[in-house]
């Protein structure tokens, strides 16, 4: 992990990044809750289809502001920097396609 700037792109949106991962995190616990409690498989599935969205969600947001900052900074700066750097986004967003 590449932590060669002072601040990375999504900082501006911190507040909103960490309010929606607790809203993942209680989401999480309820399914954990779910299980424990023996509910009804489909449902179970439900809320975790709806984890998983909320999950690429912010990942999706992680990406295009690692694009907006990170990668158009080491672009605009040139040379192996930038090549590294689109060659890392790359690779981040084809794990995220894998996923």
């Amino acid at each position: 992990m590449s932590t060669e700037h002072a601040h990375h792109g999504y900082i501006s949106d911190k507040d909103k990044y960490l309010a929606r991962l607790k809203r993942i995190e209680g989401q999480a616990r309820g399914i954990y809750r779910m299980v424990d409690e023996e509910q009804y498989c489909i449902d179970i599935l439900t809320q975790i289809s709806a984890l998983t969205s909320a999950l690429q969600g912010v990942a999706v947001g992680l990406v295009d502001d690692h694009l907006k900052h990170c990668v158009a900074d080491a672009v605009r700066e040139g040379g192996e920097v930038s090549t590294a750097k689109l060659d890392e986004a790359s690779k981040a967003i084809s794990r995220l396609v894998r996923s």
